[in-house]
């Protein structure tokens, strides 16, 4: 199932399924369920049957024209992402693959819609953004095993990450560059754990204004995403609906030679097969 966060014009946001044609309301349906995404999540295996029998039912109660798509956890309470984590993108570092996992935080207020604007700050020159898999925690959880790892994952989403490399650079700072508002655009939906038969089989393309300038295969990820569960949970308790960036390679900016910037007026399109895509016009804040 794919799950979303949408709005209906000027409404209050609702939580949903995304069908063919359009959006399945559960609240509609399902009057008792949560009414929002941390909530659904973390209710999720009480409440599969009566969302696998809604669907089967064939309703459709919006048209895809009629919704707008919010980040489907609009405010995680967590956004972690894993630096270097391609071997394509260690080249453009130190050139050497890393032996640890290195994270960092983006803040929850950088999440934005999955076809959202993103802003290029005030006196910002340097924008970078890299493509990757995001996947969502499903339950509360601490020192989970890579083996056990699976049975912690709701869903997965296709994700953008986007950076202020001057703020970061000159700071030495990677969470502040990382973590502008509208930087963090992820969805279109997150699509059931059951449906992705192996995460590390997925294939994820990046355009820029309808240029390719990346592609990536997860299984060449240098820690998978079992490996980052665990190693993030002897640390930290992970709860439903925290977001995790599983990894870039290169992307565009910084990572190009010669380097170029995002400027007003371009549009990121990122795209996994199995799941969908996110697209964002860059505007000036």
């Amino acid at each position: 199932m794919r799950f979303v966060t949408f709005r209906l014009k000027e409404r209050k946001p609702r939580i949903g399924i995304a069908v063919p044609e359009g959006v399945v309301d559960i609240g509609l349906h399902l009057p008792g369920a949560p009414t929002d995404m941390i909530g659904l999540i973390a209710a999720w295996h009480g409440l599969k049957p009566s969302l696998v029998a809604l669907v089967g039912s064939g309703r459709l109660d919006y048209f895809s024209e009629e919704v707008a798509l919010l980040a489907p956890v609009p405010r995680p309470g967590k956004m972690l992402g894993i630096a270097m984590n391609y071997a394509g993108h260690c080249a453009l570092g130190a050139g050497q693959r890393p032996t640890d996992q290195v994270w960092f935080a983006k803040m929850p207020t950088s999440a934005n819609s999955p076809f959202g604007e993103v802003e290029i700050p005030r006196g910002a020159t340097r924008i970078d953004c890299q493509a990757g898999l995001a996947l969502v925690i499903g339950r509360r959880c601490r020192r989970v095993s890579r083996a056990e790892a699976n049975q912690v994952i709701f869903g997965y989403c296709v994700a953008m990450d986007f950076s202020v490399n001057d703020r970061y650079l000159s700071d030495s700072e990677l969470m502040l560059g990382k973590s502008f508002d509208t930087h963090g655009p992820f969805g279109p939906w997150i699509i059931s754990a059951d449906e992705i038969e192996d995460p590390h089989r997925l294939t994820l393309r990046c355009h820029v204004n309808g240029l390719k300038c990346q592609e990536l295969y997860t299984g060449n990820l240098v820690f998978n995403c079992f490996e980052q569960i665990e190693h993030l949970s002897k640390v930290m308790t992970l709860e439903p609906g925290d977001v995790i960036l599983t990894g870039a390679s290169g992307g565009f900016g910084m990572a190009l030679s010669p380097a170029r910037g995002l400027h007003p007026g371009d549009v990121v399109r990122a795209e996994i097969n199995e799941i969908g895509y996110v697209e964002n016009m860059v505007i000036c804040e």
